[in-house]
């Protein structure tokens, strides 16, 4: 686990989880985690147990170049992969099992960015598991966001045990964990979703991944 954004959601679900497998769903706070929800992701199983994307941060739309609600997860990938992501996700859901993915972006255009993948279970009961996620890229290309990604391959994958990850982490420079003090999202819209207009630092981000100073 190399980019902060995993870092920074794996620290606070590991809080929340407080020695437990999984925390449950209900525990998740959209404010706690605002600076990552652009690039943050649940998912949930379809009536075929497939996974799916249940909400999806502007800027992971904005990559793909599409609304992902309701989205097939493992489509995304290559077709030689999506029989691995499928299992992954299982693993997720049934055995609650943490994953890392390190993965290469192909665009429309051509261009390649590789990418970081983190999912982590979430408890919400026999019949409505769930999964945390968080998409961050090593690099920050111009054309990201504008040219969509039309492929990705798998590079490595990787089942983290989240008591070692976490003594791993606490000997490298710590980074700043979201918070878990009640704070006000603004505009935050009632059914929790990832979307609608925020304030991060200096900048309000809109619908879509457009930035606003």
């Amino acid at each position: 686990m190399n980019l902060n954004g995993s870092i920074a959601l794996f620290q606070y679900w590991n809080r929340l989880r407080h020695g437990r497998p999984a925390p449950r769903r209900t525990e998740v706070e959209p404010a706690d985690i605002k600076a990552l929800l652009a690039d943050t992701f649940i998912l949930e199983k379809d009536t075929r147990g497939e996974a799916v994307f249940r909400l999806a941060g502007t800027r992971l739309c904005a990559t793909f170049g599409r609304e992902l609600k309701g989205f097939s997860f493992p489509s995304l990938w290559r077709e030689k992969d999506q029989r691995l992501v499928s299992r992954l996700m299982q693993g997720v859901f049934d055995q609650q099992s943490a994953v890392l993915v390190n993965y290469e972006g192909i665009s429309r255009g051509g261009y390649s960015c590789r990418f970081e993948l983190l999912a982590l279970p979430l408890n919400g009961g026999a019949e409505h598991p769930r999964c945390l996620g968080v998409v961050n890229s090593a690099e920050k290309p111009f054309w990201l966001g504008a040219d969509p990604m039309m492929d990705a391959a798998i590079e490595s994958v990787r089942v983290i045990d989240p008591d070692k990850e976490m003594a791993a982490l606490n000997n490298r420079t710590p980074i700043a964990a979201p918070s878990l003090a009640p704070t006000e999202l603004e505009h935050a819209n009632p059914s929790g979703a990832f979307g609608g207009a925020r304030r991060v630092r200096h900048l309000v981000v809109l619908e879509g991944g457009r930035e606003e100073e």
